[in-house]
């Protein structure tokens, strides 16, 4: 099939390379304009547009409701469209256009965990098991047709950054057995059951900031599902410090958020058991080590994070 993949970010890149590898043609790559950073404030293209750069296959930056996508599609016979992390939603007189339409690829196992932030969202509620579906835009939040899905068992230390990463390579092999399947004739869209739905808004800073009154559990996951992005934090001498993965500890005794600092780690207090803390970045700092961050700013009795 004549393919538009859509895609924007780093974990896209596995699915746009398995559809370039396979019996179809990949015609363009439709992904999100790019954006400025950076001290020097030069535009920086989406990991999807540096790949396909590098692949020779054309780029396109158009809005979705830019008329030029739609004549675009028409143009060049597009008959599917595989979507991975787009960030833009599509408008029905879009998705009508290919014949097998726009197929997502979605982190999660729908109708569970519909929206932005499903792989964080499932940490956060301490979730066993999750995986990848496949199924078709239509005009509703992840609300289309299921088509395949595989399941991905959560480790006890996963970040979302550690399942996302291979949830993508798995997702890649789903997605393109999917666009085979749809290619065949052999797959049909299943609806997906609204009543067992959850919902996985994105997850801003503030909502990444630790209550130190939570269980030492709840905490474990707060920052392993903002690891590495938005990325945890807390505050110290009224400074914002970010955290990397902690681990709970048997210790009892510490009040929450208290800090207690030892030559090898520190300790803090929560309402349950105490938390050891890894990799911390104070403001304006690189990460380091918990130890040194304790000995750099000469922690005392009775300090806490806030």
């Amino acid at each position: 099939m004549r393919l538009l993949f859509a895609g924007t970010p780093r974990v896209a890149v596995p699915s746009l390379d398995a559809l370039v590898s396979s019996r179809h043609e990949v015609v363009a790559v439709l992904t999100r304009p790019d954006t400025v950073a950076g001290r020097g404030r030069q535009p920086t293209r989406s990991p999807v547009a540096e790949r396909a750069d590098t692949l020779g296959i054309p780029v396109w930056t158009f809005s979705p409701r830019d008329p030029e996508l739609l004549q675009g599609l028409i143009d060049a016979r597009i008959e599917c469209c595989p979507v991975v992390a787009y960030g833009a939603l599509i408008p029905p007189d879009v998705l009508d256009v290919p014949a097998h339409g726009w197929i997502n690829l979605h982190f999660s196992l729908l109708p569970a965990w519909r929206g932005a932030a499903p792989v964080q969202h499932a940490l956060l509620q301490g979730d066993a098991i999750t995986g990848a579906t496949t199924f078709r835009l239509d005009a509703g939040l992840d609300t289309g047709p299921r088509l395949a899905f595989v399941d991905e068992p959560i480790k006890p230390r996963d970040t979302s950054g550690d399942l996302l990463d291979r949830l993508a390579h798995r997702g890649a092999d789903l997605l393109l057995a999917t666009i085979d399947g749809l290619a065949a004739g052999t797959l049909e869209g299943i609806p997906q059951v609204d009543g067992g739905a959850t919902y996985a808004p994105k997850i801003e800073v503030d909502d990444a900031r630790v209550s130190w009154s939570d269980s030492a559990d709840a905490i474990d996951r707060l920052v392993r599902a903002c690891t590495p992005a938005p990325g945890a934090w807390t505050t110290f001498r009224g400074e914002r410090v970010k955290l990397g993965p902690i681990t709970p500890v048997d210790l009892l005794g510490l009040a929450p958020g208290e800090v207690r600092a030892a030559k090898s780690d520190v300790l803090v207090g929560t309402a349950t058991t105490a938390v050891a803390l890894g990799q911390v970045v104070a403001q304006g700092k690189r990460a380091m080590a918990a130890a040194d961050w304790a000995r750099g700013v000469r922690t005392g009795d009775g300090e806490v994070f806030v």
